[in-house]
């Protein structure tokens, strides 16, 4: 025995390492391939790819010890006949391990697949999985039969390598495939949806198959877009289209600067001679400024005239009265300034000029310098529109809500003269016309527009 031992060592001791080597790669090879499957199903956000790894993660194992053992037989100095019977055993046991390996991943995607799509009633799920499971065990018992009649292991190696160049090959078929099932399953896209990608197209879904979703766009054009890209863009789904604005509406914002004009008052009546002379962009800013910066409050202030007289000449009559104008009802600052200066001089002829302020707490006139500049929002119709909407300053909606009805000299607001222009939505510009700003926040306001708007797009 030593003898022989020392003699042929070399037959026994390459086997070994071979199929020691095998047993090396094939833990490499379970880690390797496990992981780049795993990136490579990552892609298509496929729920059940968690099943698919583990199910074939040990099986991968399995095949390359079997392949290592066929190996290190071939090698052996083993007779003809006897490498000829471990072949085909080593054979046998891949075609199990493979056949069993299918057969338990295919039923468990298909239980889980079957469950969330509505099968026809004359095809049960118990069905379709039995049929399934009876054509596996055929397939291999057949292909078992060939192993042990005629040798064809070399064939099935090279049809498995095949296969496994050919899903190489074919990775963006197989995202696009895998994707496919993602969009039947979750049903976010139906066929007739209006969509709009990230990337521009957009268009009605005229049919949904496992490679692609087909877009019937503007002009009757075809657009086919594989499903693995449809994976990773964003998709704004609509069960219908909304009309497009004749004129698309560009939200612009309005920032002021503050100017002192140097002119104070501590009484009444030199309170209203300065107004008379002050420019508009004085009275603007101690009336609508002074509205958007405390927006905040509720009930809004309505103007720094008011609030001086209550808190420093002590009249809380007059700064009801003061109070009591709206603003937002004059179309015009000449308008606004004469109802002030109204209100300011019945009061003067009721109680007199009532009592002088403090030193430092006078009344400093102030000029509002606005600048008007674009921003990046445009909508072209109501969607568009509410995204924007949710997105602009506290400054861009007063400026299209309030400041509007002094620069467009109608008493009524951008939003609505755009509906009621473009979009011919005269109900929907009519409720957001009669809005009340005092009984609301701008924040207030932006939500009641966008609730008013979504409620007309449902």
């Amino acid at each position: 025995m030593i003898e022989w031992l020392t003699k042929d060592w070399l037959s026994i001791t390459v086997p070994v390492v071979v199929f020691l080597s095998f047993f090396v790669v094939a833990i490499w090879a379970r880690r390797t391939v496990y992981s780049y499957l795993n990136n490579l199903l990552s892609k298509t956000k496929w729920e059940e790819r968690e099943i698919f790894l583990q199910a074939i993660r040990h099986p991968i194992f399995q095949w390359c010890i079997i392949l290592g053992a066929y190996s290190a037989v071939q090698i052996s100095a083993l007779s003809s006949y006897g490498k000829a019977l471990a072949g085909s055993i080593a054979g046998s046991a891949f075609v199990v391990s493979l056949i069993w390996t299918t057969i338990s991943l295919a039923e468990k995607l298909l239980r889980i697949y079957l469950n969330k799509i509505k099968t026809p009633s004359l095809l049960p799920a118990n069905l379709i999985i039995n049929v399934l499971r009876i054509t596996f065990v055929v397939s291999g018992v057949l292909i078992l039969l060939d192993i042990w009649i005629i040798s064809t292991t070399p064939l099935v190696l090279i049809i498995t390598i095949a296969l496994l160049v050919v899903i190489l090959a074919s990775r963006d078929e197989i995202l696009n495939i895998f994707s496919g099932f993602e969009l039947a399953r979750s049903s976010l896209i139906k066929t007739g949806d209006y969509i709009k990608l990230e990337s521009g197209e957009e268009g009605y879904v005229s049919d949904i198959t496992l490679r692609n979703v087909q877009i019937k766009a503007s002009g009757g054009r075809i657009v086919l877009v594989p499903n693995s890209k449809l994976a990773k863009t964003t998709i704004t789904a609509y069960r219908k289209p909304l009309k497009k604005a004749t004129q698309p509406f560009h939200f612009h914002t309005q920032l002021y600067i503050k100017e002192l004009t140097g002119l104070k008052t501590k009484n009444l009546p030199e309170l209203i001679s300065i107004l008379k002379d002050v420019p508009d962009s004085v009275v603007y800013y101690h009336t609508h400024s002074f509205i958007e910066e405390y927006h905040y409050l509720t009930p809004q202030p309505a103007n720094e005239f008011a609030l001086w007289v209550s808190d420093v000449i002590g009249n809380e009559i007059l700064a009801e009265k003061l109070s009591n104008i709206d603003t937002f009802e004059f179309s015009s600052i000449s308008g606004l300034r004469e109802r002030i200066i109204a209100v300011v001089n019945e009061e003067l002829s009721l109680r007199g000029e009532g009592r002088m302020a403090f030193e430092g707490r006078e009344f400093h006139f102030i000029k509002s310098v606005s600048v008007v500049l674009p921003t990046q929002y445009i909508a072209h119709d109501l969607r568009e529109f509410v995204e924007a909407l949710r997105k602009v300053s506290m400054n861009s909606l007063y400026y299209h809500i309030f400041e509007s009805r002094l620069r467009l000299q109608k008493g009524i607001n951008d939003f609505s003269i755009w509906l009621q222009d473009s979009l011919n939505e005269r109900e929907l510009s009519d409720k957001i016309a009669a809005l009340d700003p005092y009984n609301y926040t701008l924040e207030g306001v932006r939500s009641l527009i966008i609730q008013l708007i979504e409620g007309r797009i449902k």
